[in-house]
């Protein structure tokens, strides 16, 4: 959140790109992208490219970090060095290492993780590009890459930010205004179970424009959960 753009982000209801308020950017998805992994899935929101491989249930190294009754979830999120105009340096960073532990959050209660105890699932996720929404985005392609890894899950995981720019409350921000915004807001639900995995706020929101974000995230998490299954049933491509 940077402040305000010199350039309205908003004119007449219709946002730079386009879009209305409520409307998501162009989604797509796809699954088994990555044949040596036991479940992976591409998940695009604009211009923001996520994957992500499943490896597991394996064996828990090292063997102290062994949960008895139930698996054990590892997220290792990273950005490739070129997938923003700033290029990011390699390795771990305190943001990579921060969204990591957000999509353990986030995933862990989608997983029966009981039914594997005394194992590892370890999931893996690169942004190939970034044009806003990144956990967002690695959050779906994650979910998805469980869900073609076979693991058992209670349901999908839907992720999207809602967000404010220029004194209006936004779904599914883009880069122009996740940087100049007044708020980003990033929500994961299990949309069938109608039951949310992950809050995040950057920014200031009144009490009114938070409920009407989380009311655009709820709104739209149907419309990702459906790119998804989509994708599990071999359509790559879901909303134009």
């Amino acid at each position: 959140m940077a402040g305000k753009s010199d350039t309205p982000l908003v004119v007449k209801g219709k946002r730079i790109d386009g879009r209305k308020a409520n409307e998501l950017r162009k989604m797509t998805a796809e699954v088994g992208i990555i044949p040596q992994a036991d479940g992976s899935a591409r998940f695009t929101m604009g211009e923001t490219v996520a994957i992500a491989g499943v490896y597991g249930p394996k064996e828990v190294l090292p063997k102290h970090q062994t949960k008895d009754d139930r698996a054990l979830i590892r997220v290792y999120y990273s950005m490739l060095p070129f997938s923003t105009t700033d290029r990011c340096r390699p390795g771990p960073s305190r943001r990579s290492k921060e969204i990591s532990k957000v999509m353990i959050d986030a995933l862990e209660a989608a997983v029966i993780t009981e039914k594997y105890p005394a194992t590892a699932i370890e999931i893996h996720v690169q942004i190939l590009n970034a044009n806003a929404g990144t956990r967002t985005a690695a959050i779906n392609a994650a979910s998805l890459a469980l869900a073609n890894a076979g693991i058992e899950m209670r349901d999908l995981v839907c992720a999207v930010a809602a967000g404010k720019a220029d004194d209006t409350v936004l779904l599914d921000l883009f880069q122009p205004e996740d940087n100049f915004g007044q708020a980003d807001l990033p929500i994961a639900v299990m949309p069938n179970r109608n039951e949310i995995t992950l809050v995040q706020m950057d920014g200031d929101l009144s009490s009114k424009e938070f409920d009407e974000s989380m009311k655009l995230v709820m709104d739209s998490a149907m419309e990702i959960y459906e790119v998804q299954k989509n994708a599990l049933i071999g359509k790559k491509e879901n909303k134009k």
